[in-house]
């Protein structure tokens, strides 16, 4: 699905008032001064919206204990259980990756001794898991939590091949900045415009992952979360450059 295109921003546009390209060769051969090719250059953005395919979320598990070892030791097992229903619930074990661990000691301050009090050590593990049946994201965060998971960030949505979107955003980009090229070249006096410099940069946009508190998880346990993927968006902007021309120029 197309959205509707942005505005074209003009860069730079010279010589619009200026007598044609041939006029100012001739000059250039009696002064000696070199003829300067009036140019247009544009930036044109062209995006396109896409159903995602792809779902991802965050799930971790936060213990703690009195010593480092038994505060690793019981978030090893806690995760392994959450890993283990994540597996459950279809997800190739290619799509998990754990993507952080931490080990720290606790403090908090005494008041009334005026001092740190050490409480024990707490450990963090968490997984970032690819969910390609975006339907049933719902249906994983629950069963994330009821595994043991104690915080929980996401769904991020993303379309897996975005070749065949950006393609066409490249080619809605181009055509469009041809067309205002060559207006601008009429506005200024010439007949048609040739191109001499293009480059693209390609972006990509979707729904702000927002994090989920076990709280809110756990009340919404009578039924699936809900999850709306939205659409996210595959852009390309292209900056172009073209030569203005006067009829029965080359």
């Amino acid at each position: 699905m197309f959205r509707t295109p942005h505005a074209i921003a003009v860069m730079a546009l010279a010589g619009l008032a200026a007598a044609p390209v041939a006029a100012h060769a001739s000059q250039a051969a009696e002064t000696g001064v070199e003829a300067r090719i009036p140019m247009v250059e544009l930036s044109v953005y062209e995006e396109i919206e896409l159903a995602p395919d792809i779902a991802v979320i965050s799930a971790g598990v936060t213990s703690e204990a009195p010593s480092a070892v038994e505060a690793m030791r019981q978030n090893s097992a806690e995760m392994r259980r959450v890993i283990e229903r994540i597996k459950a619930q279809g997800v190739a074990e290619k799509d998990i990756q754990t993507s952080g661990i931490s080990l720290y000691a606790r403090y908090d301050y005494d008041q009334g001794q005026q001092r740190q009090v050490f409480r024990g050590y707490q450990v963090s593990n968490r997984v970032s898991v690819k969910l390609r049946a975006i339907e049933r994201t719902g249906e994983v965060l629950d069963a994330l939590v009821a595994a043991g998971a104690t915080d929980l960030s996401g769904p991020s949505f993303s379309v897996e091949d975005e070749s065949a979107a950006k393609e066409a955003a490249r080619s809605r980009a181009f055509k469009r900045g041809q067309a205002q090229a060559l207006t601008y070249a009429m506005m200024g006096g010439y007949d048609d415009v040739r191109l001499v410099y293009i480059s693209e940069v390609f972006t990509g946009n979707g729904p702000v992952p927002m994090p989920a508190e076990k709280g809110l998880m756990v009340d919404s346990m009578r039924a699936s979360v809900p999850v709306q993927p939205g659409v996210v968006t595959s852009g390309v902007t292209i900056t172009v450059k073209y030569e203005m021309l006067s009829t029965g120029e080359d």
